[in-house]
């Protein structure tokens, strides 16, 4: 079955009739690639990536980054649902700015972090009796998500996990009710303490169709290593970056994701993405080492690597990292689009 039509089954086999009406991701046209892997950056709204990414001052010209993104990339990771909720005319018109450039283009957004994360996660470890999410959240959070799927061009939420949420009975409990909760959304599953890397828990992905993250992170500690797992149509992957120094010890939060992956580094995780890919309908590859749009540099020599093909980059990313122009052709604004007003 192909990625849409396992999103279709997903929607009118386990929850309303409502989602079941729901348009389908635009898959399809992924599917008619040679390799349907997608890849991206999380999140595209940074303060660093001004002059680095993005031209100068282009917020004042009224350019919205997705414009860019979209030009450049197939998916982006919607990074701010993380701490505040979509709110559902963003969603639309992300949705309408994306498919303007790039009708192939897919979202994945992040669950809301009030249902994976403790309030005083810097003070106390995150467990299923530290979590407190309300109705409330819950109200705004399925706003944001329904409208986004609304438009076709939602792919999978990510329920993203820290590393102090361990593999326990009560957490097991708790991870049940909430992908129950969710379940008219493709999900993905991000846990990072490598007491959940067991046939035990990839059989109970696989029977609810849910997706294993498979991740890169510093590996200090009982940090989950490197793996290429698929438990549902869906493979995703997501590199935060490998900055032990900085990873629990940075006094700025975006500091800790301050590494550029060197070549060699990609040219594993190339081969681990394309095992998922053979074995998943449709695989999501997402780049969160955002510091100074090193996640754009990555994501762009992944996608190269993984097609074979030259790729297009911003002009402002490839002065700030010239060895992209081995592979990378500048995308000059006037293929941007149409000119559309920042609401976002």
């Amino acid at each position: 079955m192909g990625g849409a039509g396992f999103l279709l089954g997903l929607f009118s086999a386990k929850s309303s009739n409502h989602f079941s009406r729901l348009p389908r991701p635009a898959y399809n046209d992924a599917m008619e690639q040679a390799s349907p892997i997608l890849v991206g950056t999380a999140g595209w709204s940074y303060k660093d990536w001004d002059g680095v990414f993005y031209p100068p001052g282009m917020l004042r010209r009224k350019r919205h980054p997705l414009e860019l993104v979209a030009r450049c990339f197939d998916a982006v990771e919607i990074n701010s649902s993380f701490y505040g909720h979509i709110k559902p005319e963003l969603a639309k018109l992300w949705a309408r700015i994306a498919n303007d450039v790039n009708p192939k283009f897919i979202f994945t957004a992040k669950l809301h972090r009030s249902f994976t994360h403790s309030p005083l996660s810097a003070m106390e470890p995150t467990s299923a009796a530290s979590i407190r999410p309300n109705d409330e959240d819950e109200r705004l959070a399925r706003e944001g998500l329904e409208a986004l799927a609304a438009t076709g061009k939602f792919g999978a939420l990510l329920i993203q996990f820290p590393v102090s949420f361990k593999n326990t009975s009560l957490n097991r409990e708790y991870l049940e009710t909430l992908l129950r909760q969710f379940i008219e959304y493709p999900r993905a599953v991000e846990v990072r303490h490598s007491t959940w890397n067991n046939p035990e828990t990839l059989a109970y992905f696989a029977e609810r169709n849910v997706s294993f993250c498979n991740i890169d992170q510093p590996q200090l500690g009982r940090s989950l290593e490197p793996t290429s797992h698929v438990t549902s149509a869906i493979g995703y992957v997501r590199l935060h970056g490998r900055n032990y120094d900085q990873w629990f010890e940075a006094d700025n939060a975006a500091d800790r994701y301050n590494y550029l992956y060197k070549s060699s580094e990609l040219t594993l995780w190339k081969d681990r993405i394309e095992e998922i890919a053979q074995k998943a309908k449709v695989t999501f590859v997402v780049t969160n080492n955002h510091f100074e749009a090193k996640a754009g540099v990555n994501a762009l020599q992944l996608k190269h690597m993984l097609t074979g093909r030259r790729v297009l980059a911003p002009e402002p990313l490839l002065e700030r990292y010239p060895e992209l122009k081995t592979i990378a052709d500048p995308v000059s604004e006037d293929r941007w689009g149409t000119n559309l007003s920042l609401l976002a």
